[in-house]
C-alpha cells in the first residue's frame, strides 16, 4: 500500500489491529493468527480482498517513525466514519486480549483510541469486559 494515499476502511481497521499488537514493540504469532482470523470470519471484511502482511508490513513501517502512531492514528481518524468508531476499538481490544495479557503500552494504545474517537465510557467498559469474559480459560 502506498503510505500516501488515502486509507480504506478495511486497511484503517487492519491498522488498528497492528498497532495495538505492536505497542510493547513485540508482534506475537498469537495476535497475528488472532488479526488473520478477524479480517476471514468478521462481516466487517467480508468484502475485503486486500493483502494482509502487505497491510501489516506498512503499518509495521509507518509505527517505526518519528510520529508514526499520531500519523496512524489521523489517518485511522480521517479513514473510518463514526460508526466504525466502537467497532475498531473492540477489534484492538480483541488483539490485545488474545494472549491474556495487556502490556502497559497496549492499555495506553487503548486509551489513546478511546479518546481519539471520543467513545462513551459505559461502550469502552462493555467491550472490554465482553473480551475478558471471551478470552477467559476453564481452569
Amino acid at each position: 500500500m502506498d503510505m500516501v494515499a488515502d486509507l480504506g476502511i478495511h486497511e484503517a481497521l487492519i491498522w488498528v489491529m497492528v498497532t495495538a499488537s505492536l505497542a510493547d514493540r513485540t508482534v506475537k504469532d498469537v495476535e497475528l493468527e488472532q488479526i488473520d482470523r478477524i479480517v476471514d470470519r468478521l462481516p466487517v471484511f467480508e468484502d475485503f480482498s486486500g493483502d494482509v502482511p502487505r497491510i501489516v508490513e506498512g503499518c509495521a513501517e509507518l509505527l517505526g517513525r518519528e510520529e508514526g502512531l499520531d500519523e496512524i492514528l489521523d489517518r485511522v481518524g480521517d479513514a473510518l466514519p463514526a460508526r466504525l468508531h466502537e467497532t475498531a476499538y473492540a477489534l484492538a481490544v480483541e488483539v490485545s486480549a488474545v494472549d491474556l495479557a495487556a502490556p502497559q503500552e497496549e492499555l495506553r494504545f487503548l486509551q489513546m483510541l478511546e479518546d481519539r474517537f471520543e467513545l462513551p465510557k459505559l461502550a469502552v467498559a462493555a467491550i472490554e469486559h465482553s473480551a475478558r469474559v471471551r478470552f477467559r480459560k476453564a481452569s
